[in-house]
Order: C-alpha cells, then structure tokens, then sequence
C-alpha cells in the first residue's frame, strides 16, 4: 500500500525518511577518541550558551529571567543534539541483542565512533558473528550426527528383524555383518567423543620415545582395511594391500596413542578410497630438525586442488569420486578432522600434498627440543 493510499502525501513520507535518515547519521562527535572529551565538549557547549546568552542580556533590555530560560532550552536542544550521536551505538546494540535473543544474528551496529563505544561496538558485532557461526556449526552437528546414526542402525535394525521374522538364519556371516554395524556405530561414538574434548579444550599429551617401525606395524596389525580392529569385522578388503617403509633404528618422541589416532584415521582414509587390488603406503624417515616425518599414500582418485584446504573439517566428504569398497558409505566424515587434532596437540602440521597417483597426507612432527619447550 502506498503512502498516498494511507492519506499520507508521498513527499512527506519521503521528507520523514530523509530526515530519520539525517538524524539517525548525526555524530558530530564521533571524531572525538575519548567518552571523557565528548562529556567535556558537552558541559564547554552548555557553558558557553549560557555565557553568551548572559552577556546578551546585559547588553539588551531583555529580562535575566527570559535569557535565562532561553539558555537553559538551547542548552538542553544541542545537549540532545550530542548526546543522540554519543549514544546511538548503545542503542543499536540494544535492538541486536534482542533481534540475537530471537535468533536474528544478521543486525551489525555502526562502529563509526572512535571511542570507548566505538570499541564496544566493534567487539559486539565480532561477537555476533562468533555466536552465528557457532549456532550454524551446531545445527550443522546435530543434522550431521543424525544422518550419520541413521545409517548404521537402519542397516542394524534391517539385520535384526530379519533374524526375528525368520527371513534369515542367525548365521555366523548375518552376526557378523550386524557385529560390522555396531563397530561402526562404536567409532562413530568414539569420534564424537574426541569432538567434545576439541570442543571443551580438553588435551592430553603423553610425548614420550618409542622406535617408530614396530609402532605403525602395530598400528597396521591391528586395523582392518574399513577402520575396524582386527577380527571384529567381516567385510575386510582383502584386495587392497598395505605396506611399510621405515628407516631401521627411527626414533621418535610423540604421544603413541594420540598418533596412533592419526595413523589409523589416515589408512582407514586411503583403504576405503583405494581402487581394486591397490596398495596403501606408509612411511616414515627423520626430518632435518630432528622431527619425524609421516606420509600416507594410496592409489584412489586424490583429492581435488579445490577440496584440500577443506578435507580436515568436521564431516567434510570432498567432491571426489569415492572408489569401490567399504568406504562408499561408511565413513564418518571425522577422521581427518580429529587427525589434524592429535597433529596440532603435537605442534606439528598435517597436509595433503602433491601426488603423481592417489592422495598422499604428509604429517611433520616436531623434534625432541621443540617438542619439550
């Protein structure tokens, strides 16, 4: 409806906006670095009103008492004057915060001024981004973790009723395939678990020296090609080979269990996208400070330029394609993430770099006088 419709001519209405346009951009004293300086040109500007306005009235035959009362109403309008450009960034903030209370993260306040206010007004709308990005993570979580639940325990679910309806026998290869669902589940839960202590900061770092060959052996021996510990799982890639390369007499000084982490989430990576008969390498070697180096490659269909800067956040997949094996749908979307973890734990950095085949994550560690500091 228009303003003429409401019995409002049109250029009035356009008068009001422009002049609550102008009122609401009146800051005279914005330039001002300092609350104490605008205060002081507030009580300058009244003093000076009233000091003209006396002077005025001994050198007329106005009465004191009517100058007086002039001086104290034009005092009053250019108080209100400063004062309405010296508040209105409490004001802005005030509506934001209720608009964030319902949900509205999208109001900023104006950060004109170059004072104390200005500076609250700055950090208000900093906060505010903070507060929308983590609400957005959040919902993301939530949405992510339930699709993720969802699949296992529909196929679980699916297995069971099965049993029960007597549509299939409770044969050892039907166990095992609920069994390969509720270990799913159980890694699922773990990696949340590890969210929490990245979310509450919440750190514990065991660095101590260990002979690297016999670790990720361990490491190796002790997982399944889909991530699951060994003999837990049934649906194991018998046609995707692992190998070792490790300098002999490699030291380290790390916290085992936490690299364990990484190095498990890595193969567990590189086995579910490995093509048909493909191998997964890992190696080690010394770096020139003294740290440990670390590389996990497989022979999949990489990861695209565009995905690496992304593929160690929470629940990211990439835009690849996902090669034959377990891993078409049973990854979590957390490995990666909760590997860039343990590596920050440590000071070190993890990457992907550039491959001729495949994907190959590199991991440098620090040295044991870094690592002490």
């Amino acid at each position: 409806m228009t303003p003429a419709a409401n019995g409002e001519p049109p250029a009035t209405g356009r008068l009001q906006r422009a002049a609550g346009r102008i009122w609401a951009d009146l800051r005279p004293l914005d330039p001002l670095r300092s609350i104490k300086a605008k205060l002081a040109v507030l009580v300058l500007t009244s003093v000076c009103i009233s000091t003209l306005m006396v002077v005025l009235a001994l050198n007329s035959d106005t009465q004191i008492r009517i100058v007086m009362i002039f001086s104290v109403v034009a005092s009053l309008l250019i108080t209100q004057l400063l004062a309405h450009g010296m508040t209105a960034p409490l004001r802005e903030m005030t509506a934001a915060a209720r608009a964030m209370a319902a949900g509205d993260y999208s109001r900023e306040v104006r950060a004109s001024s170059r004072d104390e206010v200005g500076e609250l007004a700055t950090a208000f709308n900093t906060m505010a981004a903070d507060l929308e990005a983590a609400d957005r993570q959040r919902r993301e979580l939530v949405a992510n973790v339930s699709h993720e639940l969802r699949t296992p325990i529909a196929a679980l679910r699916a297995v069971l009723e099965n049993v029960v309806d007597g549509v299939v026998r409770p044969e050892p290869a039907t166990m095992a395939a609920a069994l390969e669902q509720t270990e799913r589940l159980g890694r699922l839960v773990a990696h949340l678990l590890d969210l929490s202590k990245i979310a509450d900061g919440v750190a514990s770092l065991d660095a101590r020296s260990f002979e690297v060959e016999p670790f990720l052996a361990g490491v190796l021996r002790g997982l399944t090609v889909d991530g699951s510990t060994s003999g837990g799982a049934s649906r194991r890639r018998h046609d995707v080979s692992l190998e070792l390369a490790v300098p002999p007499g490699l030291a380290a000084v790390a916290d085992p269990e936490r690299l364990h982490q990484v190095v498990a989430n890595l193969v567990d990576n590189a086995c579910r996208h490995s093509p048909k008969h493909g191998t997964v390498t890992v190696r080690a070697g010394r770096r020139e400070d003294g740290g440990l180096l670390l590389e996990v490659a497989d022979q999949g269909p990489g990861i695209p330029a565009e995905d690496r800067h992304r593929v160690f956040e929470r629940f990211s997949r990439g835009s690849g394609l996902t090669a034959q094996g377990p891993g078409s749908d049973g990854g979590t979307g957390l490995g990666l993430a909760i590997a860039r973890w343990a590596v920050d734990l440590h000071g070190g950095t993890i990457a992907v770099a550039d491959s001729p085949l495949g994907c190959l994550i590199r991991i440098t560690l620090p040295g044991p006088r870094a690592e002490s500091d």
